[in-house]
């Protein structure tokens, strides 16, 4: 218990370098378990992104592309899927409910999904909750309206009211736009950090009206035009989608209706576990999730190798000291222990203070990140894997303190002795 004692009144006497010691290596342990908590929860998140659809369906192609797609608007279909087909599927006496999906436009760089209103009914995002409206309502019986995601409608200072065109393709900057079709925003979403935030949402009725005079890619000139009037009076009845969430009645049915999607004659197509396509799509991540942490642990390495330095360069500065206590009957062992008190006080403090920022910085955080990014990050004690790691923090410092305390072992009594002041 001295040695306690006497380590916490030599860290006083240098409170200035010890304070700093205490803040890199709280900075480097703050920045780990950081890193380790978005980590985890990245993955909740991910997990979280579509929450209740118990199946996915679309044409016949890979998982992760389907799920990139369908669910995070990344990429493009290989194929679309008749409309006949998701009848037949909305109508199976497992499935519950079935929401349709038509991808193919976009809006200055965002996209646009056509969908009809089961799509605000029954999609679920982190933890089952449903869309919300901030502001206007979903379309209805208009097929040139638009429901707006957060994210678009702010970076692009939409409101309720205001009329937009819509361009083919999915490039940032497309040559084919509907200019002759324009659509009105008559609602807003709550921003719900997921890529529901970066669509515009019309109905499918809206996206067969947009194409109703296209051939072959191209917009019809002339007389063969047909304008906005004109195509409400039309039958906008689909003839092809692009996927299809299903939402079934028991979750016991979803392998063997998966099989049988996975099977059907009319067409070629592809039912996959909205989960177990998250799972590969992260493993596909894995590399880069292990780079971030390797760059943590070496800040926190980083941290410890200050603290090591501090304390040899101090080592020169306290001979005196040293010497003092050899000559009061202090042992070599007693001052090498000493020091690797420091050193471990040092770590110690550091984790705590470490930790205490962490949670200062969620819950300061917490509501900003969730909002704007999806991570849901909770005030948990840390959890056994964190644990873990401050353990091997504590230790690697335990380690690095025998260093400094070897030298001081070393140092002998006429040495201190004779340092001319």
């Amino acid at each position: 218990m001295y040695l306690l004692r006497l380590a916490l009144a030599s860290l006083g006497n240098r409170r200035f370098t010890a304070w700093l010691t205490v803040f890199a290596i709280a900075l480097s342990v703050c920045l780990l378990l950081a890193v380790e908590r978005v980590r985890t929860e990245a993955r909740a998140s991910f997990a979280n992104t579509i929450s209740g659809t118990d199946l996915i369906v679309g044409a016949r192609s890979g998982s992760v592309n389907l799920l990139l797609y369908s669910v995070f608007r990344i990429g493009n279909a290989t194929n679309n899927i008749r409309w006949e087909s998701y009848e037949q599927l909305a109508k199976h006496r497992q499935v519950k409910w079935a929401i349709p999906i038509s991808l193919g436009d976009s809006h200055r760089g965002y996209r646009v999904m056509g969908t009809n209103t089961a799509y605000f009914e029954h999609y679920r995002y982190s933890r089952t909750q449903q869309l919300q409206l901030s502001s206007g309502r979903a379309f209805a019986d208009d097929p040139f309206e638009v429901v707006l995601g957060a994210e678009v409608a702010q970076a692009l200072a939409y409101k309720l009211g205001d009329e937009l065109v819509l361009a083919h393709g999915v490039a940032a900057i497309s040559l084919l736009k509907h200019d002759d079709k324009p659509f009105k925003v008559v609602g807003i979403l709550d921003r719900t950090g997921t890529p529901v935030d970066r669509t515009l949402h019309i109905s499918l009725a809206g996206m067969e009206a947009l194409h109703v005079d296209w051939q072959n890619g191209m917009p019809a000139r002339g007389a063969a035009k047909v304008s906005a009037e004109q195509a409400r009076a039309m039958d906008l009845q689909p003839t092809q989608i692009t996927a299809v969430l299903l939402g079934l009645n028991s979750k016991i049915a979803t392998f063997s209706l998966q099989r049988e999607i996975n099977e059907f004659r009319g067409e070629p197509l592809l039912a996959i576990l909205p989960g177990v396509a998250l799972q590969e799509l992260w493993s596909l991540m894995g590399t880069a999730e292990k780079a971030l942490f390797v760059v943590s642990l070496f800040v926190v390495l980083t941290g410890l190798i200050g603290m090591l330095t501090a304390i040899l360069t101090s080592l020169n500065e306290r001979r005196r000291e040293m010497a003092i206590l050899r000559s009061v009957g202090a042992r070599p062992w007693h001052i090498a222990s000493l020091l690797i008190v420091e050193a471990f006080a040092l770590a110690l403090a550091g984790v705590l203070l470490g930790v205490l920022l962490l949670y200062v910085g969620i819950a300061g955080a917490q509501g900003f990140v969730q909002a704007n990014y999806g991570l849901y990050l909770p005030l948990n004690m840390p959890s056994r894997y964190e644990w873990t790691l401050l353990g091997a923090i504590l230790s690697a410092a335990l380690m690095m303190g025998c260093v400094p305390a070897w030298r001081a072992y070393r140092q002998s009594l006429a040495d201190g002795l004779s340092i001319r002041l």
